[in-house]
C-alpha cells in the first residue's frame, strides 16, 4: 500500500495541493508549525484562470461567495486618467478579478479539505527528511516536543519563502532584492473611490495603488524610495500623507487593521523537483506583488503537480510523468517573475523623459483593442501556456490552430453527456485526460487507457476547430490535437504516459 503524500506548509499553496490530491483519492498529511490559520489579508486577488482550475476541482463557488468582483483598473498619471481597463473582455466565464483576502482563501480551502476528511496538523514542524529512492523519510516535531518519524511516498514543499524543504535540499534561491522600500495598509477609506476597480496612481515621486476589499475597506500600497537607513515603521498618518500627495482628492483613511513595511524580493529556484521532493509557491519563487500573481502562480503550481502525483500514486501512469512538473512550472515562474518585475520598474520610473514616454505609450496602446485584450489576457493569466515546456505538449501534423497545443482549453458543453458531466471542466474534474472530438466521432479508447482518459464529443464552437480531436490534460491545457480519424496519435501518447516510454 502506498505511503501518504506529505505536504509541508498550510498556506494557500499547501492547502490547494492537499485538497487536489484528496479529491483524486490520494492519502495526504499536511503539517504546519503555526498555531492557527493566518488572519492577515496578504494576497488579495484570485484571477480568472485560477477560478477556472478551482471550478475543475468543484469548488469555485465558495470562493466567489467570500469575495467581491473587481471589474477593472484605472491608471492615473500626475492626476490625469491615463488607462482604463475593463476585465469584462476576459475570455472566461469569470470575467472579473475576485478580490478576497488571503485569510478567507485559506479558510475556504481548509473547509474544503476538512469536508474531504483531512485536517491540517498544526503546531507540527518538519525538521528533516531523506529521499530513500522508493519513499521519503521525514522527522516531524509536535508541539509537545515529541518527534515522529514518518514515511511518505512524496514530499511537497509548500512552506513559503523561508522554506525548510528548500534549505534541506540545499537548492539555491537565485535572484535579488529591489532597493526600494514599500508601505502597505489595509484600512477603511472615505471619499470618491471606486468600490470595484483597482486605482493606480503614477506620480513623479512614486506610485500608489489602491485595491478594493469591500465595505469601504481598501488596501493601499506605496513606495517610499530608497535609503541607506532602515525604513520607518508604517503608520496611518504616513499612509494618509501618501493618499493626499498621490491619490485622488478628498480621501480619508481610518481604522487600519493591518500596516506593514516590506521590500520586494525577486528570487527563484532552477529546478522544482529533486527525486521524490517538490517545491511549489513561495518555496520555489518570490517576486514583485505587481499584478497580484504570486499566490495564483503558487496555487497553479499545486494544481499542475497534484493530478500528475495522483496518477502516479495510483499506479495509472509512470513516474516519468512527474518530470514535466519542473519544466512547465519553472518556465511559468520565469515569465511571471519577468512580467511582475517589469511592471514594477515601469511604475517606479523617476526620469521625467522616460515617464513622459511611458505615459504616452500606455495611453496610446491601451486604446488599441487587440493590445487591450492582450493586457487583460496577461493580467488574468488566461494567456499562460506550455507551448514550449516539454514532454506533455506535442504538435503533430494536422494540429488545430485554436487552441494550439500547450494552450489553455476553454470550457465547452459536451454532447450526449450524463447529468453529472455536462461540460469539459466537469469531465476533467474526474482527474483524467479528455479526448475531445469537436464536430467529429468519438474516439474508441483502448481499455488500458481508460484509467487516465475519457472520450467525449462537442459541437462546433468558436473556441475549437471543427473536425479535430483534442487531448486535454486534467488541468485544462491542450496536450495535442489531430485531424479527426487520426486516433492512433492520441492513443499512442496515452499509452506512452502509462508505460513511461
Amino acid at each position: 500500500m502506498n505511503h501518504p503524500v506529505l505536504v509541508a506548509g498550510a498556506g494557500p499553496v499547501g492547502l490547494t495541493m492537499a485538497m487536489a490530491l484528496k479529491r483524486r483519492g490520494v492519502d495526504v498529511r499536511i503539517v504546519d508549525k503555526s498555531f492557527a490559520r493566518g488572519d492577515k489579508s496578504k494576497a488579495l486577488v484570485i484571477w480568472p484562470r485560477t477560478l477556472e482550475l478551482l471550478e475543475i476541482q468543484g469548488c469555485a463557488q465558495p470562493f466567489i461567495a467570500a469575495g467581491i468582483r473587481g471589474r477593472g483598473a484605472r491608471i492615473f498619471a500626475e492626476g490625469k486618467l491615463l488607462v482604463h481597463v475593463r476585465l469584462d473582455i476576459a475570455r472566461s466565464a469569470y470575467d472579473y478579478a475576485l478580490m478576497i483576502p488571503q485569510s478567507e482563501t485559506e479558510r475556504v480551502l481548509e473547509e474544503q479539505l476538512a469536508d474531504l476528511g483531512t485536517r491540517v496538523e498544526r503546531r507540527v514542524e518538519l525538521l528533516s527528511f531523506q529521499d530513500n529512492g522508493d519513499s521519503v523519510g521525514a522527522v516531524l516535531r509536535h508541539h509537545d516536543g515529541r518527534e515522529e518519524r514518518v514515511d511518505a511516498s512524496y514530499l511537497c514543499g509548500c512552506d513559503g519563502a523561508h522554506s525548510t524543504v528548500r534549505h534541506v535540499l540545499g537548492v539555491q534561491f537565485e535572484g535579488s532584492t529591489m532597493p526600494s522600500d514599500w508601505m502597505l495598509g489595509d484600512m477603511h477609506i472615505e471619499g470618491e473611490l471606486s468600490q470595484d476597480e483597482l486605482t493606480i496612481c503614477w506620480k513623479h515621486d512614486g506610485v500608489l495603488a489602491i485595491f478594493p476589499m469591500g465595505e469601504k475597506r481598501f488596501r493601499v500600497i506605496a513606495d517610499i524610495g530608497t535609503s541607506s537607513m532602515p525604513a520607518p515603521p508604517p503608520t496611518l498618518e504616513r499612509m494618509q500623507q501618501f493618499l493626499d500627495e498621490r491619490g485622488p482628492q478628498g480621501l480619508r483613511a481610518y481604522d487600519p487593521f493591518w500596516l506593514s513595511g516590506f521590500r520586494i524580493n525577486e528570487r527563484k529556484v532552477k529546478d522544482y523537483r529533486r527525486g521524490r521532493v517538490f517545491l511549489s509557491g513561495d518555496a520555489a519563487h518570490v517576486h514583485s506583488p505587481a499584478g497580484g500573481q504570486g499566490m495564483n502562480t503558487g496555487m497553479q503550481d499545486a494544481l499542475n503537480l497534484a493530478w500528475k502525483l495522483a496518477m502516479v500514486w495510483h499506479g495509472h501512469a509512470a513516474d516519468t510523468l512527474l518530470d514535466s512538473y519542473s519544466a512547465e512550472r519553472s518556465a511559468i515562474g520565469e515569465q511571471v517573475l519577468r512580467n511582475a518585475g517589469n511592471m514594477t520598474k515601469i511604475a517606479l520610473l523617476r526620469n521625467p523623459i522616460l515617464r513622459e514616454l511611458r505615459n504616452l505609450a500606455a495611453g496610446t496602446l491601451s486604446r488599441i483593442p487587440a493590445l487591450r485584450q492582450r493586457m487583460v489576457d496577461q493580467l488574468t493569466e488566461l494567456d499562460l501556456h506550455y507551448r514550449e515546456a516539454g514532454s506533455l505538449t506535442q504538435s503533430p501534423r494536422g494540429a488545430a490552430d485554436r487552441p494550439l497545443p500547450g494552450e489553455r482549453a476553454p470550457d465547452i458543453g459536451l454532447q450526449g453527456a450524463d447529468a453529472d458531466v455536462r461540460d469539459l471542466y466537469a469531465l476533467l474534474g474526474t482527474g483524467r485526460f479528455a479526448v475531445l472530438s469537436v464536430d467529429a466521432p468519438a474516439v474508441d479508447l483502448p481499455q488500458g487507457t481508460r484509467s487516465i482518459a475519457a472520450a467525449a464529443t462537442a459541437a462546433t464552437s468558436p473556441a475549437y476547430q471543427a473536425g479535430h480531436v483534442y487531448l486535454i490534460r486534467p488541468d485544462a491545457y491542450v496536450a495535442l490535437s489531430v485531424r479527426a480519424g487520426d486516433d492512433a496519435t492520441i492513443i499512442a501518447m496515452l499509452e506512452r504516459l502509462e508505460a513511461g516510454a
